[in-house]
């Protein structure tokens, strides 16, 4: 129901803009034609392309900057702040777009007299709109009452949730307690008996629907209640008592063609993100095996002649959840090193299930450079370019490594491993200790956006260029 409401209203507030464009963008070029002389006005085809780039534009940045969520803003003065910054974004990306592909001219009374039209006329639909729901919605004869069942904590939690929701209008009228002594009241909301009066209150007051947020240990049969709930015709909905307040964004509901589920997703990435973290990679890597082949007639040949062996090295390693697969590396170390890495245990300077030598003798002076340019890397395009691995992660360990984790660090290959990462650009030589690359590889995990990707990567591009590689 709620989310119902919320997307009508949201597609007409998409199409409410749109409209909005459209006119305050005629109003301003009908000025502009009285105020500027004839071969200093846009012609009329430049402004029709205008108006529409605008229209998909301003739609892009008003949803990122959350005037299409579901959320309400804080305050008013947040949200005319929000929208001023929107306005001014769309327009500058217009002036900026006319200049790149030589539209003109492009009058400065038009670009004008359009921002102010539109932001004004932005800012009296959003204000009417907003007032509206604020202090009209929830009194009016039709507004979707609703009744809360529950103790008090989680009474509070989904009365804060309702209070939240954009919509046209529900009330709540009270709630219900499932003890004697608890409170009569919570912030506005009124106490209407016990969960024992269930039935009569039913009867009493005009509910349209009750929702369920009793706790886990409660002792309940539910569904007495919503047998109750259906013979009156009244709609229920359960908050589950799996759901923990404390931690209110872990379960997630779901569906399996019509059967209800709770589930806790692994990742914090959605599916559209992994489509577009999968966009990223691919075109990064297609960039990357271009720049391996350019550069492999020089590093090919000079790691042949440094010392005996194969060009490429490939090393099993533990991708996602652990899935084996081959990395590969140019190779920078002698062609017997796995065999002397025992040998050099003892001068393992981490700290946990990871190694590391500074200064290791099985290191070529070829694979020096390589490692300190970063370039010894450069064949792991190959794995992202076939899903192994992408460009941004965490660092892909060995079996044997994984094979002395603590149960809290297998969290870390959750994901699929990158050829850089948090890690990469936090001054990894500097970092000892495993426990604290486990938490940088969490924070990544638990804090994924799409853009946090892309400052990895032009991070990792000025570290390399510092040549703050790996040594």
């Amino acid at each position: 129901m709620f989310s119902q409401q919320f997307y009508i209203l949201i597609n007409i507030l998409m199409l409410a803009d749109a409209v909005i464009l459209i006119f305050t963008g005629y109003a301003a070029y009908s000025i502009s034609l009285e105020w500027e002389t004839e071969n200093l006005v846009m012609a009329w085809t430049d402004f029709i392309g205008s108006a529409l780039f605008l229209m998909f534009l301003n739609n892009y940045i008003m949803g990122r900057y959350g005037f299409y969520s579901i959320k309400r803003f804080r305050t008013y003065r947040v949200m005319i702040f929000a929208l001023f910054k929107v306005v001014a974004l769309d327009f500058i990306i217009l002036a900026t777009g006319c200049l790149l592909i030589n539209v003109g001219p492009v009058p400065r009374v038009f670009i004008i007299q359009y921002f102010v039209y539109s932001f004004t006329v932005f800012l009296i639909v959003r204000l009417i709109l907003y007032y509206y729901l604020d202090n009209f919605s929830q009194v009016r004869f039709n507004a979707w009452k609703i009744l809360l069942v529950g103790n008090e904590n989680r009474i509070r939690l989904v009365a804060s949730v309702l209070e939240k929701q954009r919509n046209w209008g529900h009330q709540v009228v009270g709630f219900l307690s499932i003890n004697s002594d608890g409170k009569h009241e919570l912030g506005d909301l009124c106490k209407l008996g016990e969960i024992k009066d269930f039935g009569d209150i039913l009867r009493k007051y005009e509910i349209d629907e009750v929702i369920f947020a009793l706790p886990r240990e409660y002792p309940c049969k539910m569904e007495q209640l919503l047998i109750k709930c259906e013979e009156i015709g009244v709609a229920f909905r359960i908050v589950p008592g799996l759901f923990d307040i404390d931690n209110q964004h872990r379960i997630k509901v779901d569906s399996l063609l019509g059967i209800p589920t709770l589930t806790r997703p692994s990742l914090q990435i959605t599916a559209s993100g992994l489509f577009y973290k999968r966009i990223l990679d691919l075109a990064g890597s297609l960039v990357g095996l271009i720049v391996l082949f350019m550069i492999y007639p020089f590093i090919g040949p000079a790691i042949k002649l440094n010392s005996s062996g194969p060009v490429f090295f490939k090393q099993i390693r533990i991708g996602k959840n652990g899935r084996r697969f081959y990395l590969y590396k140019f190779r920078t170390m002698l062609k017997d090193a796995e065999t002397k890495k025992s040998e050099l245990m003892k001068k393992n300077e981490m700290s946990g299930p990871i190694f590391k030598v500074e200064d290791d003798p099985r290191i070529t002076s070829v694979g020096k450079f390589l490692r300190k340019t970063s370039l010894d890397e450069m064949p792991q395009f190959i794995n992202v370019l076939k899903g192994e691995m992408s460009l941004v992660g965490t660092r892909p360990p060995t079996p044997d490594e994984v094979q002395q984790y603590e149960d809290w660090h297998l969290r870390r290959i959750s994901t699929k491993p990158g050829i850089t990462g948090l890690w990469q650009i936090s001054g990894r030589n500097a970092i000892k200790d495993f426990s604290e690359v486990v938490k940088l590889d969490l924070q990544y995990i638990d804090s994924w956006r799409f853009t946090t990707d892309l400052w990895i990567l032009w991070r990792t591009v000025w570290v390399v260029l510092a040549r703050k590689g790996a040594r």
